[in-house]
């Protein structure tokens, strides 16, 4: 973990671009972090995982439905882990702009099914390709061009085919718009869609360096559109507040927790996040056509939380007979959830509304850790700064929809807690208000330092 003096340079970084006031809630900040208390006692919840399925059916005879769009390296479309039976209705394709339909090959090994799909479809996809992938579910782009395959997971990274199997694992009903970039027109591009409900980053500068990144795009999908961002904080202890990818306050800032190991936290995880989810997870290979691999990061624990924000939107919009998605400011009104109640009423959620259900879901676990785990006790004397509000995974998922419902309220977090996160909140939106003081993004990713966080 950084130390003090580590701390103080990053805030000595932004001295001239920051008042007074603004410097000390930062400090307040990152010296909390590097001062975590171990303790001899710990808050107690029920973490027990509860699986849970809802029955979907929209107004037009397609079912209710959630659109999450993974920023990543490329993914598997041949993997059995995204197949499906359904097909994709025609005012989805259009909503979403797509222009191109690649009739996938799905007999034969992997390779045998890229090479018999290579002159029909891969080579000829461009940057400004929307492809829906029948017998997938699967829509994809690679705005930004470049790589060897464009959408299609290059064989040296499977990344982004880790990343989206995590969304689906937490939502299997998942519409998903994947977008192959790590630039900030890739996350715009997602943005831009009005279909779309959750962007799920997975990247960002080594160490939480407070260098400019993916910012002004994600502020542009939250604030402007009225989306839900999920961003992994880094693999490091480092403090996620001036991390671009999980800092800034319009962001759900992620980092890793050992579920179903001593459920505390991962010591190569970033602090002070908004919420902690599972670190570890089986997830599909880019390589072949039905194997998995375990693996390890934030950047799976962020598009698993995704998934989970996805389940819950598609639920409540089938409840309260919403058919479309996303949070258009024009039809939508940035309404997440734009229903009708029993009664004839409406109904309507926001992204604000989503975020506090989900910050009051989160949870501390019971005593329980072990020394050889690898993982850090998570101290019952400021646990904010270590997980953020708490853990959060797949049980989390009816006491959110309840409480959004209205069926079975959330009860208040301690005092202790939300004065925490309130000066994490608070130092997020001087930091963030402050820096990076030029809105020009850098958006090659080898020129910005970007990495993947697994």
């Amino acid at each position: 973990m950084a130390d003090a003096m580590d701390a103080i340079f990053i805030v000595e970084e932004v001295t001239d671009r920051m008042t007074r006031k603004q410097l000390i809630a930062v400090l307040l900040v990152t010296l909390l972090v590097v001062s975590i208390v171990a303790g001899l006692s710990f808050f107690s919840s029920d973490s027990s995982e509860t699986k849970s399925s809802a029955v979907f059916g929209g107004e037009d005879g397609w079912r209710a439905h959630s659109v999450v769009a993974p920023i990543d390296t490329g993914i598997n479309v041949y993997h059995d882990h995204f197949r499906t039976n359904e097909t994709y209705p025609q005012w989805l394709l259009d909503g979403l702009g797509v222009n191109k339909v690649c009739d996938l090959t799905f007999e034969g090994s992997w390779q045998e099914r890229y090479d018999s799909d290579k002159e029909a479809c891969w080579d000829t996809l461009t940057a400004s390709d929307i492809v829906y992938f029948p017998g997938t579910k699967i829509i994809g782009s690679s705005p930004d061009g470049g790589s060897d395959i464009l959408i299609l997971d290059d064989p040296s990274d499977g990344h982004g085919s880790a990343v989206t199997g995590a969304v689906l694992d937490a939502n299997p009903n998942a519409v998903i718009y994947f977008v192959e970039g790590f630039s900030s027109e890739a996350v715009q591009s997602a943005a831009d869609q009005p279909l779309v409900d959750v962007i799920t980053t997975s990247f960002g500068a080594p160490g939480s360096l407070p260098v400019p990144g993916i910012e002004r795009a994600t502020e542009s999908a939250v604030i402007e559109f009225g989306k839900i961002h999920t961003g992994a904080a880094d693999n490091s202890p480092s403090p996620a507040v001036q991390d671009a990818t999980a800092g800034p306050p319009w962001s759900i800032g992620i980092a890793g927790y050992a579920e179903e190991g001593d459920d505390q936290k991962e010591i190569m995880s970033g602090s002070y996040p908004d919420i902690s989810a599972d670190w570890t997870q089986v997830l599909p290979n880019h390589d072949d056509i039905d194997g998995y691999h375990e693996t390890s990061g934030t950047s799976f624990a962020t598009p698993r939380t995704a998934g989970i924000l996805s389940f819950v939107l598609e639920s409540l919009r089938d409840e309260f007979q919403d058919p479309s998605s996303g949070a258009s400011p024009t039809s939508r009104s940035k309404q997440l959830v734009n229903g009708t109640q029993a009664d004839g009423t409406s109904f309507s959620v926001d992204n604000a509304q989503i975020r506090e259900a989900l910050n009051l879901s989160a949870w501390y676990p019971d005593l329980g850790w072990d020394p050889t785990s690898g993982t850090m006790p998570i101290s019952p004397v400021a646990p904010c700064t270590q997980t953020g509000w708490g853990l959060v995974n797949l049980s989390n998922i009816q006491p959110i929809i309840k409480h959004l419902n209205g069926t079975e309220s959330l009860g208040e977090r301690p005092g202790d807690v939300v004065a925490c996160m309130d000066l994490n909140q608070a130092a997020r939106e001087a930091y963030w208000g402050a820096y990076p003081s030029s809105p020009t993004p850098i958006t090659v990713a080898g020129d910005e330092g970007v990495r993947t966080r697994d």
